[in-house]
């Protein structure tokens, strides 16, 4: 199986300012492929696909017209621009780049260090051993901090058995509703951070458009959403990890989440961040060894009305 890894790294002043320029030659080699896309298009009607530009690249670097350091990543920014086209993105702001090939261009070293082409060798603050054979290497930017996302192959590892089982109705008042009748709290990790954020929006409001003051103050915008971002997925890690330790079976709602973040209720759905959950007990479950299985999420919320006990996600009663 496929697993990922991410790991904070602790680049110096000179090696953050080449990793910047890094992601700035990304950005501006996926803005002109996707120009000339365009441009092919709306001049002589013509597609123009990966393998016409990917061509392109060797003749660019060497005349010096491509600053990306390692060819695998250009071939990288090529493909996403592949992948993506087809929804008619507009520009957009690099800040990951990676590498297809792991030893090509990026290496962890024996010492805990990684060693990036042009870049040197960079502080990696290893919180846990990387497991596996590691497939790819992503250096991602999150706004003053930088990670290191590794994409290993291994061997799932099964937990102990458990003829235990569960049903799961997520909601707003409290984030899920177990079938044995507990309820765990939703945190609205938003609605408690939303007062630092609003005064970071209104002191980035007031601050001129271009002005060095409004890049620190979009920064430190940027720092509050971060924050809400990672006690969100700190969360839902949490609670996916001890739902998959303890239960063999978890049943969960089928649900449609994009149609629910449309409606007046769009806020706190997005606040719950159902769809990310989903994700985590999904892929934690399938390394784990464990079924989940998704059920038609009509009457599982009912209440008997000659018990009064409620009903689980498998529509029987608890």
């Amino acid at each position: 199986m496929r697993f990922a890894y991410k790991y904070r790294l602790y680049p110096n002043e000179a090696q953050v300012q080449f990793l910047e320029n890094q992601l700035h030659e990304a950005c501006d080699l996926y803005n002109a492929a996707l120009q000339e896309r365009r441009d092919a298009w709306k001049v002589c009607r013509k597609s123009i696909h990966y393998y016409d530009q990917a061509k392109q690249l060797k003749p660019m670097r060497e005349e010096g017209l491509l600053g990306l350091a390692n060819f695998s990543c250009c071939q990288d920014v090529l493909r996403r621009l592949d992948k993506t086209f087809q929804a008619f993105f507009v520009r957009v702001r690099h800040d990951s780049i990676t590498f297809p090939s792991y030893g090509d261009g990026c290496r962890l070293l024996d010492d805990g260090q990684l060693r990036i082409q042009g870049a040197g060798r960079i502080k990696v603050k290893l919180h846990r051993p990387v497991e596996g054979a590691i497939k790819t290497v992503t250096i991602k930017r999150d706004v003053d901090h930088w990670y290191v996302c590794f994409s290993v192959e291994r061997d799932s590892v099964a937990l102990p058995e458990s003829s235990e089982e569960i049903g799961m109705d997520v909601g707003l008042d409290s984030f899920v509703a177990l079938s044995n009748g507990k309820e765990i709290d939703n945190p609205r990790h938003l609605k408690r951070g939303l007062a630092h954020l609003r005064r970071a929006q209104r002191r980035l409001s007031r601050r001129k458009r271009g002005s060095h003051r409004r890049r620190k103050a979009a920064t430190l915008v940027a720092k509050a959403h971060r924050k809400i971002r990672n006690q969100r997925a700190a969360f839902h890690h949490d609670l996916s990890r001890r739902l998959v330790k303890r239960y063999g079976l978890i049943g969960v709602e089928d649900l449609n989440i994009k149609r629910l973040s449309r409606g007046i209720l769009a806020g706190p759905v997005h606040d719950a961040g159902w769809n990310s959950f989903f994700a985590k007990l999904w892929y934690k479950a399938a390394s784990a060894g464990r079924e989940l299985v998704k059920v038609d999420p009509r009457g599982t919320s009912q209440v008997c009305v000659r018990s009064g006990r409620a009903q689980d996600a498998y529509g029987a009663l608890a």
